[in-house]
């Protein structure tokens, strides 16, 4: 009998538990979807349970694309705003109000995950972001509770910002004591040292992007000469702003240029009295959220991708930029500012087209000069798409991350030799 069951469990696929904050409500919901992305690829090799925070108009539990979606209740529906539309460093600092919020979130998903090592018994946990997910698990563990091996991956907000004594304390608490970390991007792992990560443990390894299905290019659909393009969260870090304060100077060299944005955020009311106050209104389109869906057409129709990204200042910056993986893979060139993770986007070295961060005046010009002239910008596209595929494509991104899930869940399966004959 115990030979069967052994049988049984080593043929039966690792439990995989997915610890997030930033999660799709629904199918076609525009936050983020990375997450979700790298889960239901996942789903071949493991039994895969996510559990996140709920939201006003999500389902409680469900299944999406083969993932089993969990999402614990911290507040009254209305009030569950800590999260969505700006992530939770924005809403902190453009919603005061939302700190109430904390101490439900993280007791919520404290309770939440104690009860799912309870249910699901999961071999292995993968914990997106250090703050709170990863804080949680070592939380369990400081109370003698025996938790799955954990890998904890940090996307850049949870390493970058929040730098005060005790939450950098309470960061270096959590990394160290993870059974292995990754970053999405090598600019991060000076910092990740930084907080007490293993070396041998550390890993670089992004998030993916759908190169060979949705971010394509279409020949069929003709470039647009001078339409304008920023897609993602209207937060500091992202630098609509400084966008917005260039955009005159390149309507003095090319004055048919216009400039869609497409995203939501805390900073919108702020943009958009901006865009009045520079008399910018017959220039400037604001789209609101779009789902991933909407996307491809919109960078393949565009002259340009700009992601004018600065160091907040909270110390927060992007840690990876995948809109930009996505624009270049439908063909669209990138405008993009010297930030240590952009380098990511050649494998090291600069991209072509580089602002420096936060400089109206720098930024005009990159822009002018990929208006001027549109055919090396193609160039460079083609050129660097292969690279892309290799890195960032969803298959190779994917197999990097069950590769590394499933050492670890084996780690903790291996049966131990006692030593006695």
């Amino acid at each position: 009998m115990s030979g069967t069951v052994a049988a049984d469990s080593a043929q039966r696929r690792p439990r995989l538990l997915v610890l997030a904050s930033t999660y799709p409500r629904w199918h076609g919901d525009p936050e983020p979807g990375f997450v979700h992305e790298l889960s239901q690829r996942l789903v071949a090799d493991f039994d895969v349970r996510v559990l996140c925070p709920h939201a006003a108009g999500a389902l409680p539990r469900e299944c999406m694309d083969g993932v089993d979606v969990i999402r614990y209740r911290y507040a009254p529906a209305r009030w569950e705003r800590l999260v969505n539309d700006g992530g939770i460093v924005g809403n902190l600092r453009h919603r005061p109000w939302t700190a109430l919020l904390l101490p439900s979130f993280l007791l919520g998903q404290l309770w939440s995950l104690l009860r799912m090592l309870c249910t699901a018994r999961p071999d292995v946990i993968h914990a997106h972001w250090i703050l709170p997910q990863g804080l949680m698990v070592a939380l369990l563990q400081m109370v003698g509770i025996r938790t799955p091996p954990t890998l904890v991956t940090s996307h850049g907000a949870d390493l970058f910002s929040l730098r005060g004594r005790f939450p950098m304390w309470i960061k270096r608490l959590t990394v160290r004591r993870m059974q292995a970390s990754s970053v999405v991007s090598s600019a991060m792992l000076g910092p990740m040292l930084a907080l007490g990560a293993d070396p041998d443990s550390l890993a670089v390894a992004s998030m993916g992007v759908d190169l060979q299905h949705r971010f394509t290019p279409d020949t069929q659909m003709q470039r647009a000469g001078h339409e304008l393009l920023f897609v993602g969260r209207l937060v500091e870090k992202k630098g609509l702003t400084h966008l917005l304060d260039a955009l005159p100077l390149v309507l003095q060299r090319h004055p048919q240029a216009k400039l869609s944005i497409a995203g939501f955020g805390p900073e919108l009311a702020h943009c958009q009295q901006q865009v009045e106050r520079l008399g910018l209104q017959e220039h400037v389109r604001f789209l609101g959220a779009l789902s991933q869906d909407a996307l491809p057409n919109l960078y393949r129709r565009s002259s340009m991708l700009i992601t004018p990204f600065v160091q907040a200042r909270s110390g927060d910056q992007e840690g990876l930029g995948l809109v930009m993986v996505e624009a270049l893979g439908c063909g669209c060139p990138v405008v993009t500012t010297r930030l240590p993770a952009i380098r990511e986007l050649r494998d090291g070295q600069w991209p072509p087209y580089l602002a420096e961060p936060g400089d109206a005046c720098s930024l005009a010009a990159q822009i002018n000069a990929l208006l001027d002239d549109p055919a090396a910008g193609q160039t460079w596209v083609q050129q660097l798409r292969p690279s892309l595929m290799r890195r960032f494509d969803h298959a190779a991104v994917a197999a990097g991350y069950s590769a590394r899930l499933a050492a670890l869940a084996g780690a903790e399966r291996t049966p131990q030799k006692s030593g006695h004959p």
